[in-house]
């Protein structure tokens, strides 16, 4: 039997899901982040190898791809051998807003790289850094962790190189992206997928894993949670409640604004359009412990709006519904009730949801029919119930909520694809 490897880098700790052919779950492993671990690339290696160790004897001479997914826009730059030359950018690190203007005279208006995280934007705040020179390639997150398996380096894929340019429409650079005669190697771009070179040998010993294991083309962790969730139909959405907040809402219509952070990815025939906001699990655990929020939830009255009215944030600015690197937090008045603070920030993080999937059909999306829940919050119910009664449509759990998952089945569908 052949078995697929899927890993997610997320921003709460690495995953890594197998699958067999018909996509059942054969092993599950986690790697929870160390503090200050997200940002460092040693850290991202150790989780790598320590992901593929823990993988049962049994799977591992099965597997035969591997896929892996990282946060969108989490970017470095690497010398011609693929040591990074800098500390990473992460995928909410803003200080590309420097650019922006710049930007305005060069891409097209409202573009996805318009925007202070957007990998075009941490590209050019990069071009500043004293040892640039040193660079030979422009990596994502997942770009990088694949080269470490398969040793080929400046691929990525065209869901991790959107907010870099890359025209998912046509499938190329376009010419303003070529013109800026940019001082680096821009990645190879391939379909999320594509198997792109078997396993180093060194590696296959290592682990014990077969010398044709191939390594596939990634996506993002966003789109790998979208993947995994069972959605299917134009209207169907998926809200990844991790860390952060991230909408997906599969259209006929391929949607950007700029000015809004919505951006779309391909996916078959089909767009996925959607944006991710700063607020998220990341605040909750910043008040509350796991055990807090799932006994306060208990006692919050979820058929009762909150009167209370946050824009949760850790720290200023946010990238959808609002696009502002100097949006401030907003969390006060705070009640000395612990209950009703949590029902506030419960209920702002589903408003700034349905506000989100709001302005995707205004700007000529699908209509909304049904949302999928994926990531750590799916898991609470009383939010479940006051997402659902914001949204007006049903709110359901994912069929599969990890991010893993949906990696393994594109790696699973990629090698079926090129073996066709």
């Amino acid at each position: 039997m052949s078995f697929y490897l899927g890993i997610d880098f997320g921003t709460s700790g690495a995953r890594a899901v197998v699958i067999d052919e018909v996509a059942q779950i054969q092993a599950q492993m986690r790697y929870p982040w160390a503090a200050g671990a997200i940002a460092d690339v040693i850290s991202w290696q150790k989780a790598l190898w320590a992901l593929l160790g823990q993988i049962p004897e049994n799977c591992r001479q099965e597997i035969k791809a591997i896929a892996i997914n990282g946060t969108s826009s989490t970017v470095l730059l690497c010398d011609d051998v693929g040591n990074p030359i800098s500390a990473p950018l992460l995928y909410n690190d803003a200080r590309g807003s420097l650019f922006l203007e710049e930007l305005k005279q060069i891409a097209p208006p409202n573009h996805t790289v318009l925007s202070a995280t957007s990998s075009l934007a941490k590209l050019l705040w990069m071009m500043q850094l004293d040892n640039f020179s040193e660079a030979r390639y422009f990596l994502h997150q997942a770009d990088w962790l694949a080269f470490l398996l398969h040793g080929q380096l400046g691929n990525s894929d065209y869901h991790n190189a959107l907010k870099l340019g890359y025209d998912v429409e046509q499938l190329k650079y376009p010419e303003w992206l070529i013109n800026l005669q940019l001082p680096i190697q821009l990645p190879h771009i391939f379909a999320p997928g594509t198997p792109i070179a078997e396993l180093r040998p060194e590696i296959a010993n290592q682990f014990s894993l077969p010398l044709d294991c191939l390594v596939c083309a990634g996506t993002t962790d966003s789109i790998a949670a979208f993947l995994a969730s069972g959605a299917t139909s134009p209207g169907e959405a998926v809200t990844s409640l991790g860390s952060t907040l991230v909408l997906k809402l599969l259209s006929r219509t391929r949607v950007e604004d700029a000015r809004y952070g919505i951006y779309s990815h391909r996916l078959g025939d089909l767009w996925l359009t959607g944006g991710a906001s700063n607020t998220g699990g990341a605040v909750l655990r910043e008040f509350f412990t796991d055990a807090e929020l799932e006994n306060l939830s208990r006692e919050i009255n979820s058929s009762q709006p909150s009167e209370l009215d946050y824009y949760p944030l850790l720290k200023a600015g946010d990238r959808f519904p609002i696009n502002d690197p100097n949006l401030p937090p907003r969390l006060t008045p705070r009640p000395d009730n612990q209950i009703e603070f949590l029902h506030g920030l419960l209920e702002s993080i589903a408003r700034i949801e349905n506000r989100g999937y709001e302005l995707l059909q205004q700007l000529g999306a699908d209509s909304l029919n049904r949302v999928y829940t994926a990531g750590g919050g799916a898991k609470n119910l009383t939010w479940t119930a006051i997402r659902q009664r914001c949204l007006k449509v049903p709110v359901v759990t994912s069929s599969n909520t990890e991010a893993a998952y949906g990696t393994a089945l594109l790696a699973m569908r990629g090698v079926g694809s090129a073996e066709c």
